[in-house]
């Protein structure tokens, strides 16, 4: 009898022993990889991915949430992702010009008024054409950063020739755009614009309004000039290692899933507001507003023809066809406009008249 007691006595911390690793090793730790800083809106949504992501599997997935670069810079997420230093990444494709040449056709000058449209365009364009380019990775969703417009540090611009010269700050094919309107484009870190401004290095750069606010532009920049009508966004990705993806278990593929499904909205709608909070921060710190001009809008665009052209000549020459080209160029354009309607009819704000 005192044996059997004894041998119970080995046996039941053992099974608790088991049990407790078959428990822990149950659980899949993801890490995901996020570049703005923990203050930006962005972050903020994305905080809240993860923790809804950690409930509705019930402790099965234990989120690790990297802000601020602190796990890969912007510049390093796609690859970083493909080959798993972080398993979800956030990035946007102009930081690696010609790795995902295809949805770069939202970088083009077509007239984006706010982010909630064009993130939608962006979705909608890759559930349509599924880009070969993207075949790396586990696509969650996209969006897009706020219509980019030109801000400068203290010289006011009105028309093509108070542009001329400047440097602005420009990554990717927003560098083209800046160019072909006659200033001198200066790739740059995100996180290093705030300090080349205050040291006079830049002029001004071109980007959402959201960044008066996320990187404090707002505190330094004195002028914005409302070029919306030629309106071009980042198109941003949240992407997850496609080993990662193919090892999750079907219902936490499904919560993932979902959860991207919800938050395609809740970002895109989160980016208008950054844009309104954005206009509304430099405004306070003295910043003035000046509206472009239709007839000045029309000479923007016949400036930046050139880089649609460009963009052609790109995909034709990695053995796209012209006609498939424009294809995704009339789709862009269609869709903006079916979701400029929506906009309105759902009572979307946002920080410009159109």
């Amino acid at each position: 009898m005192g044996r059997r007691i004894m041998l119970l006595g080995f046996a039941i911390p053992l099974i608790f022993a088991a049990y407790s690793g078959v428990t822990a090793a149950e659980v899949i730790k993801v890490k995901f990889s996020n570049f703005f800083p923990a203050t930006h809106k962005t972050a903020v949504v994305f905080d809240g991915f993860c923790k809804e992501i950690n409930k509705r599997t019930n402790g099965k997935v234990e989120m690790v949430y990297f802000v601020g670069g602190s796990l890969l810079t912007p510049t390093k997420t796609a690859a970083g992702v493909s080959t798993g230093i972080a398993d979800i990444g956030l990035s946007h494709c102009s930081y690696t010009r010609g790795r995902f040449p295809v949805l770069e056709g939202m970088e083009l000058p077509l007239g984006f008024p706010s982010s909630w449209i064009a993130s939608h365009v962006a979705n909608d364009f890759y559930d349509k054409f599924k880009p070969k380019e993207w075949d790396d990775h586990h696509v969650l969703m996209f969006s897009t950063g706020p219509s980019s417009v030109l801000y400068t540090l203290d010289k006011p611009v009105r028309n093509l020739e108070d542009l001329k010269g400047l440097k602005i700050r420009a990554t990717g094919r927003t560098a083209d755009i800046a160019k072909a309107l006659g200033a001198s484009p200066i790739p740059m870190d995100i996180g290093d614009v705030y300090e080349a401004f205050r040291r006079g290095v830049l002029d001004g750069a071109m980007g959402g309004l959201d960044q008066m606010v996320g990187f404090k532009f707002g505190e330094l920049l004195k002028y914005t000039t409302e070029s919306w009508k030629v309106g071009f966004v980042n198109t941003f990705y949240v992407v997850m290692n496609k080993r990662k993806w193919q090892s999750l278990p079907a219902d936490i593929k499904k919560v993932f899933s979902d959860v991207s499904e919800e938050y395609k909205e809740k970002w895109a709608v989160a980016w208008n507001e950054s844009d309104i909070e954005g206009r509304e921060f430099q405004k306070s710190h003295g910043g003035q507003f000046i509206p472009l001009s239709d007839q000045e809008a029309l000479r923007w665009r016949k400036a930046t023809e050139p880089v649609i052209a460009a963009y052609k000549k790109d995909l034709v020459s990695r053995g796209y066809n012209e006609k498939e080209v424009d294809s995704f160029i009339s789709f862009i354009r269609d869709r903006t406009e079916y979701w400029k309607k929506q906009e309105k009819l759902k009572n979307i704000p946002t920080a410009y008249k159109y």
